[in-house]
């Protein structure tokens, strides 16, 4: 991977756990202790929660569970960036694993900082667990990933060779 390249993921990671930090620190702000403050009636809300689970509630108190996940999950990302080829096709695939990441690395902060994640945006339309930017680049990225590789027709098997950690053998 060349250098500029890896700049403009580390940027992006950068500019991403950033923009989750302060959203949630605007929501500590101003909706801790408050009411919800609805922004399209029957819609969406923002709700200020303490969340000491995973998404959608689960793993109440799993502290410990993520502190250890998170980094093994950030290392596999890691390795798969530092040996990913730059540009053309591999381009969206590099933004969504930076968006893999920024939301690990944003949740992690909150749980390592706080205890417990902050989330704030609620869908009352269809009374969708309680979220907040993290989870979204999360949720996000992973279900367009998915949607890319198994109905895309822009990649291959061999498109993951780089993945491999045998070394090819030369002919000859």
């Amino acid at each position: 991977m060349n250098n500029r390249k890896w700049g403009l993921d580390l940027l992006f990671i950068l500019a991403g756990v950033l923009l989750d930090q302060w959203t949630k620190s605007l929501a500590v702000l101003y909706l801790k202790g408050q009411e919800a403050f609805v922004l399209i009636p029957g819609v969406l809300e923002l709700r200020y929660l303490e969340n000491r689970g995973a998404a959608f509630g689960i793993l109440q108190g799993g502290k410990t569970i993520f502190l250890i996940i998170t980094p093994i999950v950030l290392l596999a990302a890691a390795y798969v960036l530092i040996r990913m080829p730059d540009g053309g096709k591999y381009r969206i695939l590099h933004i969504l694993l930076d968006s893999i990441i920024i939301g690990a690395v944003g949740n992690m902060i909150d749980r390592i900082r706080l205890d417990y994640v902050v989330d704030f945006i609620y869908i009352s339309l269809i009374d969708f667990p309680i979220f907040n930017v993290a989870d979204m680049f999360v949720s996000i990225a992973t279900v367009a990933g998915a949607a890319l590789l198994l109905f895309g027709k822009s990649y291959r098997d061999e498109d993951f060779r780089f993945l491999s950690i045998k070394k090819e053998e030369k002919d000859g």
